[in-house]
């Protein structure tokens, strides 16, 4: 399927609003593949799909994953809304008939995060965050300053506002978001050591 048979298709299973939102996110995706590097057609494909499944009741998506041996975690059975990533990347498959590995991967982690995320992966978890339709999400634009110069100081600072959101608000906190955000804390840290020893050379 192509991504304009794509957009039609989506049209009839999303609300306007997250269709909008959806087309906010595949333009934003383009433009951070521009910026570091990256297939810009595969960010178009995953930034269009990452939501295809959204609209999907919870309940509903909770019996689906089950159906299709979907493994479901107990953060995920107390929060089915975020199983919409896992069967999202499911539909992009079977629905939409997408086999790119790097695509339906971005999708599946695109709510949570993992650690070792590749390029792709990083560049839909921001643009989700950060597609120009956003405007409650904090510390915005601290991150679209950021993001086309660094994913991962960008990661980390969107994974500790959205942790920070959370606990304030008192709600679940899935614990792959919280390693998500110790993953990258460290790898920042490693990337200012270097920096430092490098520096240090020259005096």
């Amino acid at each position: 399927m192509n991504r304009l048979d794509m957009e039609k298709a989506l049209k009839k299973v999303l609300d306007k609003e997250r269709f909008r939102h959806t087309m906010g996110v595949m333009y934003t995706a383009a433009g951070l593949a521009m910026a570091h590097g990256a297939d810009m057609d595969k960010a178009l494909c995953a930034g269009l799909l990452h939501d295809c499944a959204k609209c999907i009741p919870n309940d509903r998506k909770l019996q689906l994953c089950i159906k299709y041996n979907i493994e479901v975690s107990r953060a995920e059975q107390k929060s089915p809304f975020l199983l919409h990533a896992k069967l999202g990347a499911y539909f992009a498959k079977e629905k939409y008939g997408v086999t790119d590995p790097e695509i339906l991967q971005a999708i599946r982690v695109h709510t949570t995060g993992v650690p070792n995320m590749g390029t792709l992966d990083k560049i839909i978890y921001i643009a989700d965050y950060m597609e120009p339709n956003r405007d409650k999400a904090p510390g915005l634009d601290k991150v679209r300053a950021l993001a086309f110069r660094d994913l991962d100081e960008t990661m980390l600072v969107i994974l500790e506002d959205t942790l920070a959101y959370l606990k304030e608000s008192q709600e679940e906190i899935d614990p792959l978001t919280a390693t998500t955000y110790e993953y990258f804390k460290k790898c920042i840290g490693h990337e200012h050591e270097d920096e430092e020893e490098d520096e240090l050379k020259w005096l």
